[in-house]
C-alpha cells in the first residue's frame, strides 16, 4: 500500500493500492461463470461418475468467498493500523521522548511528525526517527 504524497491525516481515500489485479486472479464473477458452464455440461460436473459435484462446486464457491472476505478485512487491518499509527504519532509532538539513533540514544521533544513511506516519523532536533525507535516517553 502506498501513500500518497498529498495524503491528509485522517482520510483512507487517498491511499493507492500498488496491486493490481493479473491475468492469474480470478473474482467471483468469473467463478460463478465457471461454475455455471460446468454446471450446464454433465461430462464436466460429474467426472467419473461422481454424483457430487453440484456439493463440490457449493463448497468451491464458499471457499472462494472466505478468501476474498479475508482480503478486504486484511486491506480493512492494515488501514486501521496506519491510522492508529497516525494518531500516536500526532500525540507525540511537544512531550519528550528517548530514541535510538545511529550511534546512540537520543532525547529530545518531538517537532513535528511527518509520514515516510506510510510510516510516522518524528522529528527531534532536526532529525527523523521511526516510531520503532522511541524507548520512552515523558511530559
Amino acid at each position: 500500500m502506498d501513500i500518497t504524497s498529498n495524503f491528509t491525516i485522517g482520510s483512507t481515500e487517498q491511499l493507492v493500492s500498488n496491486k493490481s489485479q493479473s491475468n492469474s486472479d480470478l473474482s467471483m464473477d468469473d467463478f460463478l461463470q465457471i461454475m455455471a458452464a460446468a454446471i450446464k455440461m454433465p461430462a464436466m460436473s460429474e467426472e467419473g461418475g461422481s454424483s457430487s459435484g453440484s456439493t463440490d462446486y457449493m463448497t468451491q464457491m464458499i471457499q472462494f468467498s472466505t478468501m476474498e472476505q479475508l482480503k478486504d478485512l486484511t486491506e480493512s487491518l492494515n488501514t486501521t493500523m496506519l491510522m492508529t499509527q497516525q494518531q500516536q504519532a500526532l500525540a507525540m509532538i511537544g512531550k519528550t521522548v528517548t530514541v535510538t539513533g545511529e550511534a546512540s540514544i537520543v532525547t529530545g521533544v518531538v517537532d513535528k511528525v511527518k509520514f515516510a513511506n506510510g510510516f510516522a516519523t518524528v522529528m527531534i532536533g532536526g532529525k527523523d526517527y521511526y516510531l520503532n525507535d522511541i524507548q520512552s516517553i515523558g511530559e
